[in-house]
């Protein structure tokens, strides 16, 4: 079956538009490292644009109606935005929904010690990462720490001009003989992906105790005058690792983007955009942007939690039309793309990818009938009724698509959150872009690829 290169299609115009939206989302990754911060920059974006807090619109007593638009932020980490149909809401919404948490670094809940007068800061990784890629590299910490009193402290260090930057060391290639030998699951073991964090002892005049952990406590200090934080605040707080710097054109054609997070905010973000272009549609639209894929799709900001269900069930309230059996027919109706990403075929490991059945750059949004591992175990495998349906909405937007496995059948394997919304009797498949270094700190994309998903997701909201 002959794919065709997206790239060759587009006039000048279209090219120009490519990479406009290209460095739209550029930028959006390069200032949004984490999920607190993804759903503060597009929820600002959706009151821009007319979105209303739903959970207001509900407290006011107002009713909902065809052409509201609406959002809901769950515990600052879950996203979902609302633009209702012209169609009664049994009829069922059009779906659009992606995870905004990547793999990373956390910092532990007491993480700062000193060792022979080095401060290090203590860590667990979050999700599937290769360990051995998050040493000597530029690291930054993203996150918020919450007092007693109940204040917020937002913290953003080593990704503002003159900020300095973190780092898990490496040993050096002279003394490696022991370590090269070593498998690469335990070449770096997870509890030595610890930061540097100062080297500088405290050494005011009137501390009695300097020559303990004198180091630390300048840290501590630092922390103190510059967040007015103490140790034990560190208890209650979300502090994420991630690189430092923002995402970068890739190749001499700046056809590419390098940039952490990839997975999954490059479905994200143009699930996001592609709800605000469509507009009003027939079926209500919904963006469905969740936390904690990585980990399982767990807890109240995943997946898994009822949040969506309980905003769906609200919005029926408010429309004058709540029952458990409306609410299942609205469930059971709905169609879903759930956009996360695929694995790009790269020559370069050519061995674990089947070439038929892959993911290329440049040639478009990619289905992903099923993923699951081996024996399309934990796979959500959508029906071809739907596959068919989904096909001739993108030939008749001249929207360009690929499908693609998860690489050789025994290689392997992945999920999304697909199965858990075909729970409800969705018609659900995994659609996105296909990614390069998926899950390690900098992975790439193509601008060609992001720019269809968001054609795709679009033509999706308006016509399936």
């Amino acid at each position: 079956m002959e794919r065709k290169n997206a790239w060759n299609k587009y006039s000048k115009e279209q090219k120009e538009a490519v990479f406009a939206f290209g460095e739209e989302y550029r930028k959006f990754i390069s200032e949004c490292k984490t999920e607190r911060e993804c759903v503060a920059e597009l929820t600002a974006q959706a009151k821009a644009a007319g979105f209303e807090d739903l959970k207001e619109v509900i407290a006011s007593g107002r009713g909902i109606q065809a052409g509201d638009k609406l959002y809901a932020v769950n515990m600052e980490k879950m996203l979902c935005l609302f633009v209702i149909g012209r169609q009664p809401l049994e009829q069922g919404m059009n779906i659009l929904g992606a995870h905004i948490d990547s793999p990373r670094l956390d910092l532990k809940q007491v993480p700062l010690y000193e060792d022979t007068e080095m401060a290090m800061l203590d860590t667990h990784y979050y999700g599937g990462v290769k360990k051995y890629q998050w040493v000597a590299l530029p690291l930054a910490l993203h996150g918020v720490i919450v007092k007693k009193d109940g204040t917020k402290v937002k913290v953003n260090i080593g990704d503002r001009e003159g900020d300095p930057v973190f780092g898990v060391s490496d040993l050096l290639v002279h003394l490696a003989s022991e370590q090269m030998e070593k498998k690469a699951s335990k070449v770096i073991e997870g509890e030595n992906l610890d930061l540097l964090a100062g080297s500088i002892p405290f050494s005011a005049e009137e501390d009695k105790e300097k020559s303990k952990e004198a180091v630390k406590r300048n840290v501590l200090n630092i922390l103190k005058e510059q967040y007015d934080i103490e140790e034990e605040d560190f208890l209650s707080a979300e502090i994420e690792v991630v690189p430092a710097g923002p995402a970068r054109d890739y190749g001499l054609d700046r056809s590419m983007i390098m940039g952490y997070g990839h997975d999954d905010r490059v479905c994200a973000y143009p699930s996001f955009a592609a709800v605000l272009e469509a507009g009003i549609c027939e079926k209500t639209s919904v963006c469905l942007l969740v936390d904690k894929e990585e980990v399982g799709s767990v807890g109240a900001t995943g997946m898994h939690s009822k949040f969506f269900s309980y905003m769906t069930a609200e919005i029926l309230e408010a429309m004058g039309g709540y029952s458990q059996v409306s609410f299942n027919r609205c469930m059971a109706n709905s169609r879903v793309l759930s956009s996360d990403v695929s694995a790009a075929y790269d020559p370069l490991y050519a061995s674990v990818m089947e070439k038929r059945n892959c993911a290329y750059f440049g040639n478009g949004l990619v289905f992903n009938k099923y993923t699951g591992s081996r024996g399309k175990s934990g796979s959500n495998d959508a029906n071809p009724e739907y596959m068919a349906d989904l096909r001739r909405i993108m030939d008749e937007n001249g929207v360009s698509f690929q499908t693609s496995e998860l690489g050789k059948v025994d290689q392997g394997g992945g999920g999304t959150i697909a199965y858990i919304l075909a729970n409800y009797n969705m018609s659900v498949i995994d659609s996105g872009i296909a990614v390069l270094n998926m899950h390690a700190p900098w992975e790439i994309i193509s601008k060609a690829d992001l720019y269809e998903a968001k054609a795709g997701y679009t033509a999706f909201l308006k016509e399936a």
